[in-house]
């Protein structure tokens, strides 16, 4: 039987994969540390779970249009012009199923068949199975660790072509914890508006941001560039809402008309009740963002100064989000226990295996010199990660 080959030109989300594997390793009783997960560790605002269940005790669990209600869409207009300088009417929203069915919405309503999308690496693992799934072609540009992984302009216009449609910003990043400057931005912005391409730029975590640092969205310098942009954010990270599943996009009416219609025939609506929460989250719950911030960056400081103390690994600072990214070239090719070190991967694999830490290898993100390690999870934790971390190294040859 010849399947879809969309379908089968995809691949399994690595991440959720280890992460999978490290729960039923703990459900048999092993104490595994897992420092593989994207979410944070923090518990929802009770604020947002207790508006959830007035919804439901209202009876607000029919349908809702499907991009969204009209309270939570006016919201996030308010949302993005306190937080991003950013003005938009409430037609130009679309809420989805979370911030990667958004991204997924935007990427199939931009790209036909053999268009380019630019993706920089590292990168998020499900962009070129979301462009696959499009039939546009990835063209990846790398970035480099000297640069702290921040895409530069020069970069962009070696790999623009007649067929590109769309360039991908993530800011700050997920694999690196990246965090673009104005200075970049603008240079990106004005290579778009030149080359007329659309930016999707994805800021699912720009509350989680270090030292005083600031997010700017590349929407936000002009209308050429607002109109070239399809802005993504949603409560997700900030406000430790993973499973609830609420997204946005912010971008010109006639595109967030397409991604509706579109998301109108294939899942309805975002689930009535999260959305209802979701007003509450962009309301009443940012003190809760500044206490989980501060937080993290205090845990980045402590994994950071651990990973460059360890023999083999060196790790640069990030700027944001909540991953580490060290690179262990250094690894590859030596031995652990009689077992030759390939690649990340299998570095992985003897993490989990030999020293119970579940991280996730670079090859998911496009890169073969790096490991991803999630510092959302525990101080305790972390510390008795980098523990068994150092003892495993001690026995790498």
């Amino acid at each position: 039987m010849n399947l879809s080959h969309r379908i089968s030109s995809i691949t399994e989300s690595v991440t959720l994969g280890i992460s999978a594997r490290a729960k039923q390793m703990k459900s048999d009783g092993i104490d595994v540390i897992d420092l593989s997960v994207g979410e944070p560790d923090f518990d929802t605002p009770d604020v947002i779970k207790q508006s959830a269940i007035k919804a439901i005790n209202a009876g607000f669990t029919k349908y809702t249009p499907s991009s969204g209600i009209p309270q939570l869409k006016q919201v996030i207009v308010d949302k993005l012009k306190r937080d991003n300088n950013l003005t938009y009417l409430p037609s130009e929203i679309i809420v989805s199923a979370g911030a990667k069915h958004s991204i997924f919405n935007a990427i199939q309503a931009l790209c036909n068949p053999g268009d380019e999308v630019l993706v920089p690496t590292p990168y998020w693992v499900s962009y070129p199975e979301q462009i696959k799934l499009s039939e546009a072609k990835c063209v990846f540009i790398p970035t480099i660790e000297k640069n702290n992984f921040r895409l530069k302009a020069k970069d962009v216009l070696d790999k623009i072509s007649r067929k590109t449609k769309v360039v991908i910003i993530n800011s700050p990043n997920n694999p690196t914890g990246a965090v673009y400057d104005v200075k970049e931005l603008k240079a990106l912005a004005q290579i778009a508006v030149k080359k007329n391409v659309f930016i999707i730029s994805d800021e699912i975590y720009e509350k989680l941001i270090y030292d005083n640092k600031k997010h700017v969205s590349i929407a936000s310098f002009g209308k050429e560039i607002r109109d070239l942009t399809v802005v993504i954010n949603g409560v997700s990270k900030a406000y430790a809402m993973t499973g609830w599943r609420i997204g946005f996009a912010a971008a010109p009416a006639f595109l967030i008309k397409l991604m509706s219609q579109m998301q109108g025939h294939i899942t309805s609506n975002p689930t009535s009740i999260c959305q209802y929460a979701a007003v509450t989250a962009y309301q009443k719950a940012e003190p809760f963002i500044n206490k989980m911030a501060k937080e993290f960056e205090a845990r980045r400081n402590y994994l950071i100064k651990a990973l460059n103390r360890m023999p083999y690994i060196k790790c640069y600072k990030p700027d944001g989000a909540f991953y580490a990214l060290p690179n262990i070239k250094r690894l590859i090719g030596c031995n652990y226990e009689g077992n030759l070190i390939k690649n990340p991967l299998t570095l992985s694999e003897l993490l989990l295996n030999k020293a119970n830490i579940a991280v996730v290898p670079g090859e998911a993100f496009g890169s073969d010199e790096h490991l991803r390690i999630s510092y959302a999870t525990s101080m305790s934790n972390l510390t008795k990660a980098m523990e068994r971390l150092g003892e495993f190294l001690k026995g790498v040859k």
